[in-house]
């Protein structure tokens, strides 16, 4: 509740569980639990089935004393220090530290979108509206051991998570919140579900969705998806930026040099796109990259950026999105 609000967040604490026996030949186990705040009171039903994949089905009836400003619903929680886009730390011996490396939307409209994370120097808040979400989760898509060389924590291992939700949850917006850390022992990142609107306090808040846990590839769009991003400096222009993005997919992959496969990019207010978008096939990975320059504005605005694959028709790729800032 009012996470990265004015006045601090409230950070409801489940204070009583009751465990249901399971029989001897169980495949999941059934949990309710009671939450308590100054500021409101729900009941919890968790039905949590292990195995590759851990599933919990979670149903909640929540009672608002009084309304917050931002209520989160499937609130996630996870940590981004420094990446493949944010450039290795001088700092640090590890070229990347996280728990999770983007956020990966499902639109109702069809559309996925993959916003990476980054350990920003404010505060940051996104909002992506939605009419009906399909999906939303945290993801470690990035599954190579050297890609972060640590023995200890072992980030290239851990979990995603995503939230399926169940019935439909009406308008809102899945909210982002990075905020600013200067080592790896704190959760700076979280991602959540606020509805467009509230019933009046005392009045139940019901909704009911999955939690998906994975350790595997976790959930992918069903044509391609962004392997990689990295920014860089333009040699001999520092007015410029550029933005090399890999994409890959089992049709990328088959796919051999084909010019109509084509980049499209869009640049929000505050900056200008530099040329035209360089698209190439990666005969080492397999992958298509896509490298693009922007110019901001001296003084602008933090900068919106997308970016898909596309040939003719056909989209090809789920949406990159970033925030770029100074």
């Amino acid at each position: 509740m009012n996470t990265a609000e004015p006045g601090g967040e409230e950070f409801p604490v489940f204070e009583e569980f009751w465990i249901e026996r399971p029989a001897a030949d169980a495949k999941s186990i059934t949990v309710y639990a009671l939450m308590e705040s100054p500021s409101l009171a729900g009941a919890y039903r968790f039905v949590i089935t292990p195995g590759v994949e851990t599933v919990m089905q979670v149903r909640a009836a929540v009672y608002c004393r009084k309304n917050p400003r931002v209520f989160g619903v499937a609130p996630l929680t996870s940590m981004f220090a420094h990446g493949e886009n944010t450039g290795w730390s001088q700092h640090d011996f590890r070229p990347e530290v996280h728990d999770s490396d983007g956020l990966l939307i499902e639109s109702g409209d069809g559309e996925w979108l993959w916003r990476p994370l980054v350990n920003p120097q404010v505060v940051r808040i996104s909002s992506f509206a939605e009419k009906t979400p399909r999906g939303f989760g945290l993801l470690q898509r990035d599954r190579q051991f050297e890609h972060y060389d640590d023995l200890e924590a072992y980030y290239h291992s851990r979990p995603s998570v995503w939230v399926d939700p169940i019935g439909n949850w009406g308008p809102g917006a899945v909210r982002l919140v990075e905020l600013p850390t200067a080592d790896e022992t704190n959760d700076n990142i979280v991602a959540c579900w606020v509805p467009a609107t509230l019933p009046p306090p005392g009045e139940p808040i019901v909704f009911e969705y999955n939690l998906h846990w994975m350790t595997q590839a976790g959930r992918r769009p069903p044509a391609g998806y962004v392997s990689s991003t990295r920014l860089a400096d333009v040699f001999k222009h520092p007015e410029l930026k550029r933005f090399v993005v890999e994409f890959t997919g089992a049709y990328l992959t088959a796919a051999t040099d084909d010019p109509e496969i084509e980049a499209v990019v869009t640049v929000g207010t505050g900056a200008r796109q530099s040329g035209r978008p360089v698209v190439q096939k990666n005969h080492f990975s397999g992958a298509w990259r896509v490298a693009f320059e922007f110019q901001p504005s001296p003084s602008g605005p933090p900068v919106e950026l997308r970016c898909f694959l596309r040939k003719g028709p056909h989209v090809l790729t789920e949406t990159w999105s970033y925030l770029w800032n100074r």
